[in-house]
């Protein structure tokens, strides 16, 4: 894990606060600077928290605490948290269909950090203000959650180790913003404590398709 991950928000941060603290702005420009503030407060809180939860799950002293919940409220929380409306008048950025009152027996946390990652990480590797696709829905007795994005896709060889600690998809060049390589490697650890199984695969015509099924 690098250093750089927590310092760059942090970064933003103060210079956002120095800013409105030494200029003259109207409200409308602090107003907007806090917006950018909390933004970076939010990239922090899950930076630090797939940290620790990494952490346990490495250390084996976290016990996956399993309660009744519903997943289509914490989907459907983790979208709105995440969604930027400011692309596009005619569309937005996480197009969902997360079909009501799905519940489900799990560590609400882990799982909340699960939805996160995979969110984040579709948006992280699509274009600014690309559409990513997010479905939540029963079939068969089985629960799916879908997340798809217009990327830069997951080449067959890569497909196999993207699950691996610290592994990053692609280049330097290829990737639009920095990462810990956490994100998957916790996706998987968690869904593995919950007998949940997913799947990547190609989407048409670019881009990639995570499958998660309980």
């Amino acid at each position: 894990f690098r250093s750089h991950e927590l310092k760059s928000p942090l970064a933003s941060i103060k210079l956002y606060l120095q800013t409105i603290n030494k200029r003259e702005l109207n409200k409308h420009q602090i107003m907007s600077f806090i917006d950018k503030c909390l933004l970076d407060v939010e990239r922090l809180d899950d930076l630090v928290e797939n940290m620790l939860l990494a952490s346990k799950i490495e250390n084996q002293s976290y016990t996956f605490p399993k309660e009744k919940f519903s997943l289509s409220a914490l989907v459907d929380s983790v979208v709105n948290r995440l969604q930027i409306n400011k692309c596009d008048f005619t569309k937005q950025l996480i197009n969902a269909e997360i079909e009501p009152k799905i519940e489900i027996t799990g560590d609400k946390f882990a799982l909340s950090s699960v939805v996160t990652n995979l969110v984040e990480n579709a948006i992280k590797y699509s274009q600014p203000c690309e559409e990513v696709n997010v479905k939540l829905f029963r079939k068969e007795g089985s629960i799916y959650l879908q997340v798809a994005d217009r990327g830069i896709g997951i080449a067959d060889e890569e497909k196999e180790r993207i699950f691996d600690r610290f592994y990053r998809v692609g280049s330097e060049d290829t990737r639009n913003t920095k990462g810990t390589g956490l994100g998957l490697y916790i996706v998987k650890q968690v869904l593995d404590k919950h007998d949940a199984d997913i799947f990547v695969r190609d989407n048409r015509p670019k881009g990639s398709v995570f499958e998660v099924v309980f």
